[in-house]
């Protein structure tokens, strides 16, 4: 039945969103089309999708995807050597081990990897 979830999250400019996916997170375009208003992203196994939203005022963006991983000092390591708008690694009571970062657009992508 269900196979695979894509979340949906706003942009700005897609431009902007593009080269912060693909040049400091490592994404590649998804597709051979270039849609108007519209950007496929993926990076191994995930895909995220993003849909022009220009008056989308960050400081009120509450978009949130929550990612894992099966190596997340590798990526946290990675996403730091990018400069990147990121949280503290931690360690969750809910038994994961976590860091957040923060698009262009204030879209909040949390990355994780179980403890057990």
């Amino acid at each position: 039945m269900l196979t695979d979830v894509n979340p949906k999250l706003p942009m700005r400019n897609k431009a902007i969103t593009r080269d912060f996916y693909l040049n400091k997170l490592g994404f590649q375009e998804f597709g051979k089309a270039d849609y108007d208003g519209y950007l496929m992203v993926q990076k191994d196994n995930i895909q995220l999708h993003f849909f022009e939203f220009k008056d989308v005022d960050p400081a009120e963006n509450y978009g949130q995807v929550y990612i894992r991983t099966d190596d997340i000092e590798a990526f946290y390591k990675f996403a730091q050597s990018q400069d990147l708008n990121i949280t503290k690694l931690e360690y969750k009571p809910w038994m994961q081990k976590e860091f957040s970062i923060h698009d262009p657009d204030n879209n909040l992508l949390t990355i994780g990897q179980s403890l057990i």
